[in-house]
Parts: C-alpha cells; sequence; structure tokens
C-alpha cells in the first residue's frame, strides 16, 4: 500500500488499510468539512464564498478544504486569482447521505442518549 507520509493527515510507512480508512473517516469526523461537503454538493464555490457562507475565518476553511483534498474528497482549480472547490467523486456525498441515513433509522439510540438530529 502507498501512504501519504504529507498532508494534515500524516501515516506512518507501516500503516495498514484500517489505518488509512480510519484517516479517510477522519476527513468526515468535523461538523465544519460536513458544511463544506454539503455546500459542494450543491454546486461548485470559491475559498472566499465558502468563507462567507460559514462565517469563518479563511486560515480555518483553508485548513479543512486543505484535509479534504488530503483525503481526495475535494478538488481545487485555480481561476485568476481565486481557487474554486468541487466534489471530487460522487460516492463521497454518497458516504454522508448513507450515514445521515443511519442516523434517521436511529431513534432508539438518539433516544437513550438523549441526542437530537442534525438538520
Amino acid at each position: 500500500m502507498s501512504v501519504r507520509l504529507d498532508g494534515p493527515f500524516r501515516l506512518s510507512a507501516q500503516a495498514s488499510d484500517v489505518d488509512l480508512l480510519a484517516k479517510y473517516f477522519r476527513g468526515f469526523g468535523d461538523p465544519t468539512r460536513l458544511r463544506i461537503l454539503s455546500l459542494l454538493s450543491q454546486d461548485e464555490r470559491s475559498v472566499g464564498e465558502l468563507v462567507s457562507t460559514l462565517d469563518q475565518p479563511q486560515p480555518k476553511v483553508s485548513n479543512h478544504l486543505a484535509c479534504l483534498r488530503w483525503c481526495g474528497f475535494v478538488v481545487a482549480e485555480r481561476r485568476g486569482k481565486r481557487v474554486f472547490y468541487r466534489i471530487a467523486d460522487d460516492r463521497v456525498t454518497q458516504v454522508v447521505a448513507m450515514t445521515r441515513s443511519l442516523l434517521d433509522g436511529n431513534d432508539e439510540h438518539l433516544t437513550r442518549w438523549n441526542l437530537s438530529k442534525a438538520s
């Protein structure tokens, strides 16, 4: 297995497939990254548009985008001075949708732990 040692999620040369899979799931494991993926599932967006919509500082959004790029979930395209992002593979949005459907079908768990569904 080829392993990337640079980027936001470093992996050792001895990393297993399970280690890599766990790092990929970390890509989905942040509310801001999930919001970015949701926005990009609708249409491509520039970094500036994401910063404005998310009401987050540009460095924070850029760090999240770097993580999503490292995972291969999004791709970037420079156009002049602006950088636009889009979903790299439709399966990314399918994973999010499948996870949401698991949550939607698990009311007993939500009730037991006094949780509420995300909007």
